[in-house]
This record gives structure tokens, sequence and C-alpha cells, in this order.
């Protein structure tokens, strides 16, 4: 049932990199578009950059008090943050299932 447990996690967490997957590009391209001087400072390949992925998930982009972009960026943030509390809850039950053989 443990082992169960943590499937139905990894789900999960694949459910939350595929929201990532949607609105994490939208993101950024709205930032290049409308934000150039918040862009310069990710890197050639913000979307698996770490400073870029930190930008998002401390919520920096309420800063620059663009709506349209809070509405990208908020479900992207959540995405991230539910993907990896997901794998990690899902690591947790199989060691968990480890320990209790």
């Amino acid at each position: 049932m443990i082992l169960f447990l943590a499937l139905c996690f990894v789900g999960v967490a694949i459910a939350g990199f595929s929201a990532l997957l949607i609105f994490w590009p939208l993101t950024l391209i709205h930032i290049r578009d409308r934000h150039p001087g918040t862009t310069a400072g990710f890197g050639p390949f913000p979307f698996l950059d770490g400073k870029a992925l930190r930008w998002l998930v401390c919520g920096h982009y309420r800063a620059l008090g663009d709506r349209s972009l809070s509405g990208l960026a908020t479900p992207a943030r959540i995405a991230l943050v539910v993907m990896w509390l997901a794998l990690g809850l899902a690591l947790l039950l199989w060691l968990y299932s480890q320990v209790m053989k």
C-alpha cells in the first residue's frame, strides 16, 4: 500500500511537470517581450536555469506589477512546488517501505 501511495505521488509530480511545461515557457516569452531587463539576468537558456527558477519560486515576478505576468507565473510556480513536494513525498514513502521490510 505504501508503494502504491508513492506511485500516486509520482503521478502527481508528472501532472505538476506537465503544468510547468505549459506555463513556464509562456511566462518566459511574456517576460522577454514586456520586461527585457529582467530576462538579461536569466542567462541564454532560462527554462532550466537556476536563477530563473529561483526567481519564479521566490515570487519576484510580483514586484514587476504586471497582472498578466502574475497570471502566467503563479500557475508555473504552483506546478513547480507541487512537483518538488510530490517527488519528495514519493521518495520518503519509498525509503519508508525499504526500512519496514
